[in-house]
Formats: structure tokens, C-alpha cells, sequence
């Protein structure tokens, strides 16, 4: 008889793997019985791409008990990235499979139903990024749980798993450490400032928006994180309010340079402001104002401007706004609790005994 190839000692007696690279450069994976027909002449039968549905139509042909399920995490982890990952958001995709890497160190070559919410606390306990840990087990227990809609196992240990404790960032850009920087930023940086604090929006939802975007006295944004769609009003009581003054001046800034981008920042030589632009204008406008506040002598002020990222902008905008539900509908939060807990980052205004 032929001998087993490595590549199928996985399998069951009889069954082998196919492999094969499509033009694509995806890779097709095919099961076959290794049978006889009526003459005796060997013959490769499909059992299907599916490795759990092909063991259990090699059951029915070699007369056997269907083989326990026993896929590797490893497996899981591979399919998972191959099929789920892919259709997420692309900072999403990123951040997954960073937690991934992590998790393939410790689970890969362990049985899927042998992971126990013990052993998943241990991973928690040793890990040193402790931040890091609780989205590593977040994606642990959608994996299981994608993992039971494919037939894998019936269990999630990490449902339940206590996290680590996380303390939300809570710093706030005041006027002084806003101006600071602003005075020293490239007018691309200005707009993106402006028009950031004035939706409240993501940096990455602020970078893509678009004069087709502003229609009949709003602003239609659409969420990349959420794909939360929101209308912003650009007009008061008739008349143009901040964002929509800000919005016709950038509008007539394209017009007026000729450019063909449709995007609102924009350089002065006409081109897309991108994130890592955007990152370097920061950067280089923050260090600007920390060194004028260190001539000046203000060292308190130079430390906090250190802190200042252009992602305080959007908590910036939550604080401001008094009313907590005008700040959380803006934010496209479905759950007041997250502005107050995460964005809001001053105190509520209360009124004295007398």
C-alpha cells in the first residue's frame, strides 16, 4: 500500500489533501477518499473543501465512526484571519491581527476545547500590556464564538473572563495649549483642527470628507469605525453657523486653486491630506509650540502641550458642548454613558450651596 504522505498525517486512513494555488494566488483546498472503483483501479473521491463535512464522508465510505472533532486553535486562528478578518474596517484589521500574533504565541498548538477561562486568566495575569491584553482576549472570544457558528466546538471559556482595568485618557486641551499649537501649524493643520472640533469626528473621518458631502445645509458623514451616518446642520436659524462658514471657505479654497481632489484639506500645492501628513504636521507644530513655551519660560505649559494629540480634539468637542445629549448624538455614540465616561473630560457645571 502507499505510504501516507507527511502533509496528510492529520487525516484519516485514507483520506488525502489537495493543495493548489488559483491564478488569483488564493489557495484551494480540496479532500478525496483514496478508493477503488468496480474494476478494482484506484480512484480519488471528493469529499468536499471542508475538512469537518469531508471526515464524515469518509466515514460513510470507509464504514468508521465520524472522527471527534479536535481542530488546533492555530487552525481556527488561520481561517478566521483568511475568512472574518478581512471584511472588518482597516484600522480594525490592523489592531486584530496585532492580537493575533500575540495569541498564536500562546494558543496555536492547543486543542480547541482543551482552553479552559482558567488557562485564558493566567494568559490576562502575564501579560505586561495589560491594555493590550483585554482586546487580545476580546478577539479570543469572537473567534470562539465565529468558531461555534462553523461547527468547532460549543463552548467560549473566554465569555466571563474578567479584564484588567482600564483608566480612560482624560487629558483636555484648553484654550491655552489649543492656541499654542494653532498659532505655529500649516494652514492644512488649522483646517483639520477647525473642522475637527467642530464635528467632533474621528481623525480619519475628518481627512475624508468631501464638498459632495455638504448638501442642502449639512454635512452627511459617514462613521469609517461605526459606518454610523450622521447629517450635520451647517446653518442657524437661516444663516451660516461656524461649520458651515468653515466648510464654504474650504469648498472655495479647492475651487479657487483648481484642484481635482474632492477632499476639503487639503495642501497649498492642491493634495490630499493623508494620516501620516497629518501625524508630521502635528508633530512638528507641537514641538514648535513647546519650544516657544520653553523660551518664554513656562515649563508647565511646554509639558502640557506634550501630551496634546490630535485625537484630543474629538473629547475637546465633547467637553464643550454643554448638553450631554447634543455632544453624544454629534459623537454618533448610542450610549450617552460612553461620551460622559471617555469624552468628557471636565467637570459638570454645578451651582454652589448659596
Amino acid at each position: 500500500m502507499r505510504a501516507k504522505k507527511a502533509a496528510n498525517r492529520d487525516l484519516p486512513p485514507r483520506m488525502i489533501r489537495r493543495v493548489r494555488t488559483l491564478k488569483g494566488g488564493k489557495e484551494w483546498v480540496g479532500y478525496y477518499y483514496d478508493g477503488r472503483n468496480e474494476d478494482g483501479k484506484r480512484v480519488e473521491i471528493p469529499l468536499g473543501g471542508d475538512l469537518e463535512i469531508a471526515k464524515a464522508e469518509w466515514a460513510k465510505l470507509d464504514c468508521k465512526p465520524v472522527p471527534k472533532k479536535g481542530a488546533l486553535l492555530g487552525q481556527v486562528f488561520d481561517r478566521y484571519e483568511r475568512e472574518i478578518i478581512p471584511g472588518k474596517a482597516p484600522k480594525t484589521q490592523s489592531d486584530n491581527l496585532l492580537s493575533l500574533k500575540q495569541l498564536r504565541k500562546a494558543f496555536s498548538d492547543a486543542p480547541i476545547d482543551a482552553v479552559t477561562p482558567q488557562i485564558i486568566a493566567q494568559y490576562r495575569d502575564s501579560r505586561t500590556a495589560k491594555v493590550r491584553a483585554n482586546r487580545e482576549i476580546s478577539l479570543l472570544s469572537h473567534i470562539y464564538n465565529i468558531a461555534r457558528e462553523w461547527g468547532l466546538t460549543e463552548n467560549n471559556p473566554a465569555a466571563g473572563v474578567r479584564k484588567n482595568k482600564e483608566a480612560p485618557r482624560d487629558f483636555y486641551a484648553t484654550e491655552e495649549i489649543w492656541s499654542a499649537v494653532y498659532a505655529v501649524a500649516a494652514s492644512e493643520l488649522r483646517d483639520a483642527m477647525d473642522l475637527a472640533y467642530l464635528t467632533g469626528q474621528r481623525p480619519a473621518d475628518v481627512l475624508s470628507m468631501r464638498e459632495a458631502d455638504a448638501v442642502n445645509e449639512f454635512l452627511q458623514v459617514s462613521q469609517g469605525k461605526t459606518a454610523k451616518k450622521l447629517r450635520i446642520r451647517l446653518t442657524a436659524a437661516g444663516n451660516l453657523n461656524d461649520l458651515g462658514t468653515l466648510v464654504e471657505r474650504l469648498i472655495e479654497q479647492r475651487r479657487s486653486r483648481g484642484v481635482r481632489t474632492p477632499y476639503l484639506i487639503i495642501t497649498e500645492d492642491g493634495r490630499q491630506v493623508t494620516k501620516p501628513m497629518l501625524r508630521l504636521r502635528f508633530d512638528d507644530a507641537r514641538n514648535k509650540a513647546i519650544a516657544i513655551a520653553n523660551k518664554a519660560g513656562d515649563g508647565v505649559l511646554a509639558a502640557s502641550i506634550r501630551q496634546f494629540q490630535f485625537r484630543d480634539i474629538r473629547p475637546k468637542a465633547a467637553s464643550e458642548i454643554l448638553d450631554l445629549g447634543d455632544a453624544s448624538r454629534l459623537l454618533g455614540h448610542t450610549d450617552k454613558r460612553i461620551t460622559e465616561t471617555v469624552y468628557r473630560r471636565v467637570g459638570e457645571i454645578v451651582k454652589p450651596t448659596r
